[in-house]
């Protein structure tokens, strides 16, 4: 009888079957391989796959038979274990940076990395406080632009966009292009940003990955980033990503709010004693909008206690706001 002209795929169908259909929980038996095999043509005997499978190890595979109860041969240790991917899958689907339609396809390559039957327990919903996933589906591609431009050292270029109340792009500059040194990526409140050297401005600023359109990485070399930029230290002084005046702040606190102090500049800023009920840290800050709403959700708990610019910009925003709340007459 000629063989098969699939007879040479069986070691790779043997390999996808491992890796598809096996796990610890579910080994699959040298009858019921060999049945698979045949379905796609190709003739196995008991000791031929034996030998397969010590083929599989010697390369590499974490081929595994196990005997008594259940027995069978299985894929052992893969590249992500099944805890992990849980892990990423939630990552993926939670992110608003991530479109909808790329979070599914996304998913569907992690459930590739496990067996069939894994992949079940990672089509699960996470709760996300329905929050919005964003509207731009190039996202994904932008910011592999930009990190190829930024190892590259090579200047970018692009269109910066808002959304009007019909949910339409309206471009800024009247569609005119911006053209920035990108410095690093930024994710901050679940969003992506790009801090980079505007050349327009000559100065450092920073954009929201989901609202640049028709990216384009130059030929031109870097500029106006200096060679010690410290992204994480731009990233921390920066509320929300918005900017403000910057300046050094002197906070009095509640000892009680050590560890929010702690969460929102790092564990290297320095708590000083004041009595036995409060604490002083004074921390490099942009003092914006974001920022004094920071100070004003944590109440009498904090009280900005210098420089005065930073006291008068806190109490005129709460004479704004409250002149919204005041009783019409």
């Amino acid at each position: 009888m000629p063989r098969s002209t699939n007879q040479k795929l069986k070691l790779l169908c043997l390999c996808r079957l491992l890796w598809e259909r096996t796990d610890e929980d579910h080994p699959m038996t040298v009858p019921e391989l060999i049945q698979r095999l045949e379905e796609w043509d190709i003739k196995a005997e008991r000791k031929s796959i034996y030998d397969d499978m010590e083929a599989l190890r010697v390369f590499g595979l974490d081929v595994q038979n196990r005997k008594g109860k259940d027995p069978g041969w299985f894929l052992g240790e893969r590249p992500f274990q099944l805890a992990e991917l849980k892990l990423l899958v939630d990552a993926v689907q939670s992110s608003r940076f991530i479109s909808q339609r790329k979070s599914g396809d996304l998913i569907e390559k992690l459930e590739s990395l496990a067996s069939r039957h894994q992949a079940r327990q990672l089509q699960r919903q996470v709760y996300v406080d329905r929050r919005a996933k964003t509207m731009n589906e190039s996202v994904y591609y932008t910011i592999d632009k930009l990190h190829s431009a930024i190892a590259n050292h090579r200047s970018v270029s692009f269109k910066y966009f808002e959304y009007n109340v019909q949910k339409e792009r309206v471009f800024r500059r009247e569609g005119k292009r911006y053209d920035v040194s990108p410095a690093g990526l930024i994710w901050d409140n679940e969003n992506y940003y790009l801090a980079g050297y505007d050349h327009r401005h000559r100065e450092m600023r920073h954009y929201r990955v989901d609202k640049m359109a028709e990216l384009a990485v130059t030929c031109l070399p870097l500029e106006g980033v200096a060679a010690d930029f410290d992204i994480a230290s731009y990233a921390q002084k920066h509320f929300g990503m918005f900017s403000g005046k910057e300046g050094l702040v002197s906070l009095r606190c509640d000892n009680r709010l050590v560890g929010v102090v702690l969460d929102r500049f790092g564990r290297e800023v320095i708590l000083v004693p004041d009595g036995e009920a409060h604490f002083t840290v004074t921390v490099q800050a942009v003092v914006s909008p974001q920022f004094l709403g920071w100070v004003f959700g944590l109440g009498a708990g904090v009280e900005i206690k210098a420089p005065n610019w930073a006291r008068e910009m806190l109490r005129r925003q709460l004479e704004a706001v409250a002149e919204h709340y005041k009783e019409k007459t």
